[in-house]
């Protein structure tokens, strides 16, 4: 199943899924001291970072690739919301001309395809990006006891595409997230869309079923804050 597809299947039990999510969402926002006017957020989902923000805005485009997500976000006069796939050329199309005081983007780019060239796409439209990405280190043990890569992109790799543009200020957070029991928690992956579509055989899972012996998942994150341009 492809990313997008993963997304677009779990939308409408998303928003009890996403906890970490909304933690860094929420966390993005807290950290932006000069509230910008005109914002492009990545990856916006069902809206929980524009939730998180209470200053007046011009305008806000609110861009994700799965229409199902895209349908559950808020709507208003300054919201407009555009169904993209960021690696796509016709979203470059539609960045052309365009300016924006900030680029905002809650775990969504370290699904990027091509992260530098997107990162190098934004840096015609914006000064300012901030940004929060998931690491490869996400869900460890388990790939540790399947003996599976992650999907996600590396910190150092997300460090470079970003570098590659701007000069940049990165902080990198782990969290656990508790469960009562097995069953919970592999709800959760299935249900989350952190697991990117990549879903264990028959095998792998019983094999996690039985040697996953930690009550939490574990995840991490990047913040990324570009300072200048590089």
């Amino acid at each position: 199943m492809s990313i997008q597809n993963e997304f677009t299947k779990h939308a409408k039990n998303y928003n009890n899924n996403n906890i970490i999510q909304q933690i860094i969402a929420k966390a993005l926002v807290r950290d932006i001291s000069s509230p910008p006017k005109t914002i492009l957020e990545l990856g916006c989902g069902s809206g929980q970072v524009y939730k998180n923000i209470n200053w007046k805005l011009n305008s806000y485009y609110a861009i994700d690739f799965s229409s199902s997500m895209c349908e559950l976000h808020p709507r208003n006069d300054t919201i407009i919301i555009e169904c993209f796939d960021f690696d796509s050329e016709a979203f470059f199309e539609f960045l052309k001309s365009k300016k924006f005081d900030m680029v905002i983007s809650s775990s969504a780019l370290q699904w990027s395809k091509d992260l530098s060239k997107l990162v190098s796409k934004l840096s015609q439209v914006t000064n300012n990006i901030n940004a929060v990405l998931f690491t490869s280190n996400t869900f460890k043990t388990i790939q540790k006891i399947t003996n599976t890569k992650s999907p996600i992109l590396d910190e150092e790799s997300i460090k470079k595409a970003f570098l590659n543009s701007f000069n940049c200020e990165f902080e990198k957070y782990t969290y656990n997230l508790e469960f009562e029991n097995k069953k919970e928690m592999f709800d959760y992956i299935k249900n989350s869309g952190v697991s990117g579509g990549n879903s264990l055989s028959f095998k792998d899972a019983k094999k996690l079923y039985q040697k996953y012996d930690l009550n939490y998942l574990e995840f991490e994150v990047i913040f990324v804050k570009t300072i200048s341009k590089s």
